[in-house]
């Protein structure tokens, strides 16, 4: 494969720009190790699990890669803010138990506050000495600027295309990516946060649009849901399969099914396959129904009421391949549609 060279894999020494993000429910130790392999970054979500599971989960990608317990694992750890709320509260905080093992990124989204978060990274680096990579999601000009006010190493700049939870009123990406990049461009007299696209993100194709636009990465979530390596349980992986460009939908139903509703900050819902979850919603059934007939099919192995978080790109994609596989073929798509651009050129 061709290196592709950006700020960020000058920053993280990756050869391709392609993070397989931090998907709380999805990614596994086995997916991070797969995509570290091919050249890419990848990243386990925390979500809500225990101290002693996060740290089986990074000791077992070091292990795989045979990294020394002295150096930097090469994965992202992601964290939710309404989670971290509560389990750093709890008897077993999770983010300190998290930089101990000494992953090379952590990974902040959803919060309404996570400052604070972002400044125990910061002087966790200073006390150690160590430099562990800031990653802040955002998805608005006044997220990201109040992240770059915090001195995170890079903006996650997400499109309300993408899968899972964000901002109900967010931007299209292609829309917010213009705007961030306009408002840090690169300055010779400040330090600017890295940015990297995230949303809706299929193709090797969107991935070169993206850097070309002067994106230093790209973040991909529901393209790396179709691997082997996903642990989605096989009635979700067939969902994907089945889904089509209009297959997904925003909107808190998904949430009110799961009873989540009460974790997330206002404003905030998540995309997911549309289905008879979706269909109880226009039928105007209240939210008591609504979650009975979702728990009812939990329990008779009924499949038409599965929560299926995906992007908007879902219908992109009709087989589940291995990860690396997927970052090879992504990367080489970017390397071919990059060299064709630079023909436009007279």
């Amino acid at each position: 494969m061709v290196q592709i060279k950006t700020a960020l894999t000058s920053r993280l020494n990756l050869y391709s720009p392609i993070i397989s993000g931090p998907m709380a429910g999805a990614a596994t130790p086995e997916m991070v190790v797969a995509v570290a392999r091919a050249g890419g970054l990848g990243g386990i979500g925390a979500g809500s699990q225990s101290s002693w599971e996060l740290k089986t989960q990074i000791q077992a990608v070091r292990k795989s890669l045979d990294i020394p317990e002295d150096q930097p694992v090469p994965m992202i750890v992601g964290f939710i803010g309404w989670c971290l709320d509560r389990t750093e509260a709890s008897d077993d905080p999770r983010l300190i138990a998290v930089l101990e093992q000494n992953p090379v990124a952590v990974w902040f989204a959803f919060g309404v506050d996570l400052g604070r978060y972002i400044d125990q990274v910061h002087a966790y680096n200073a006390r150690t000495g160590r430099n562990i990579f800031i990653f802040v999601l955002v998805s608005s000009v006044e997220e990201a600027r109040r992240a770059a006010d915090k001195n995170v190493d890079a903006l996650v700049v997400q499109g309300n295309e993408a899968g899972g939870h964000g901002p109900a009123d967010s931007l299209p990406l292609i829309v917010l990516l213009a705007a961030v990049l306009r408002e840090f461009g690169m300055t010779k007299d400040k330090r600017q946060p890295l940015v990297i696209a995230a949303g809706g993100i299929s193709t090797g194709a969107q991935t070169a649009g993206l850097l070309s636009m002067g994106a230093d990465g790209v973040a991909l979530g529901t393209r790396f849901l179709f691997t082997h390596e996903c642990s989605y349980s096989e009635a979700k992986k067939q969902a994907l399969l089945e889904a089509d460009l209009n297959s997904t939908t925003r909107t808190m139903a998904f949430d009110e099914v799961l009873k989540f509703t009460h974790f997330a900050p206002l404003n905030c819902d998540g995309r997911a396959i549309s289905n008879k979850i979706i269909d109880d919603l226009k039928a105007g059934l209240g939210i008591e129904e609504r979650v009975q007939k979702f728990e009812e099919s939990a329990r008779q192995g009924d499949n038409s009421r599965l929560v299926v978080w995906a992007g908007s790109g879902v219908g992109m994609t009709d087989e589940i391949k291995g990860a690396a596989d997927i970052l090879h073929d992504l990367h080489e798509e970017v390397v071919k549609r990059l060299q064709s651009v630079s023909k436009l050129l007279a």
